[in-house]
C-alpha cells in the first residue's frame, strides 16, 4: 500500500475518535467527510484504506464506511441477527464468551498490546460523552481480542459487537452526558488489565465476568427488568 502523508491520517484518527456517529457506526459520505477534513477525496480514500487495513473501519459496499473491523458474517445475517435477539441476549452470549477471551488475552498478549489496553482504559476514564466513552470501551474489548492472536475468536467477537451495537447502544442514557467519575467500569477494567498483564488467566476471567455481571444487572436495570 503506498505511504499517505501523517497529517491527513491522524486528521482522519480524530475525526473518528470523536465524532458521534450513528448506532449503526457508519461514517458521513466520502464527498461531506472530505469537505469536513478539508481533504481532497483521494486523499481521504487513502487515508480510509489505511485505517481498514488496520481494523479501524470497514466498507460495505452502496452502503458505505463503518467503524471496526469487518464483522465475519455479512450485513444480511447480521441485520437477521439483530431481529432476532435482545439486549439480555447479547449479554447472556458476551458471559459465555468474554471471559474466555480474556483468559486467552493473558496467555498471549504482547507488551504492546497490552499498553494499548491501558491507554483505551485511560481514555475511557477521560471521555467527555458517553459516545466517546463507548468508543474506547468498544477498543479496549476488541484489543482483548486481538491480545488472543486467534483469528477466528477475533472475528465471532467483531461479529458479536456488531449487533451489540445495534441491540444494545440503542437504548437512551439518562443524564448524566458523561459517565460520573466513578462509573464501575473504570476500576473493573484496571482489575481484567492487571491480571492479563500478570499472565494471571484465571483472574483475567473472574474480572472480565464480574465486569459484565454488572453491565448485565444495570441493563436490566435500565429495561425495567
Amino acid at each position: 500500500m503506498q505511504n499517505i502523508d501523517t497529517s491527513p491520517l491522524e486528521k482522519l484518527r480524530a475525526y473518528l475518535e470523536t465524532a458521534d456517529l450513528g448506532e449503526d457506526g457508519r461514517l458521513p459520505p466520502e464527498r461531506e467527510l472530505a469537505e469536513a477534513l478539508d481533504m481532497g477525496r483521494t486523499v481521504l480514500r487513502k487515508a480510509l484504506a489505511t485505517l481498514q487495513g488496520q481494523g479501524l473501519v470497514w466498507r460495505h459496499v452502496g452502503k458505505g464506511t463503518f467503524m471496526g473491523e469487518r464483522p465475519v458474517a455479512s450485513a444480511t445475517d447480521i441485520n437477521a441477527l439483530v431481529l432476532r435477539t435482545n439486549p439480555m441476549e447479547v449479554m447472556a452470549a458476551r458471559l459465555a464468551f468474554e471471559p474466555e477471551i480474556a483468559r486467552l488475552a493473558a496467555a498471549n498478549a504482547t507488551g504492546s498490546q497490552i499498553n494499548d489496553m491501558r491507554a483505551c482504559a485511560q481514555k475511557c476514564r477521560q471521555a467527555p460523552t458517553w459516545r466517546q466513552y463507548e468508543h474506547y470501551d468498544n477498543r479496549l474489548h476488541r484489543s482483548l481480542g486481538e491480545a488472543t492472536q486467534n483469528a477466528l475468536l477475533l472475528a465471532l467477537l467483531d461479529t458479536m459487537t456488531t449487533v451489540r451495537r445495534a441491540v444494545t447502544w440503542s437504548r437512551r442514557r439518562d443524564k448524566p452526558d458523561r459517565p460520573p467519575r466513578d462509573h464501575h467500569s473504570f476500576e473493573q477494567h484496571d482489575r481484567i488489565l492487571e491480571a492479563v498483564a500478570a499472565r494471571d488467566g484465571q483472574a483475567a476471567a473472574d474480572a472480565m465476568r464480574t465486569h459484565l455481571r454488572t453491565v448485565e444487572q444495570n441493563l436490566r436495570e435500565s429495561l425495567g427488568n
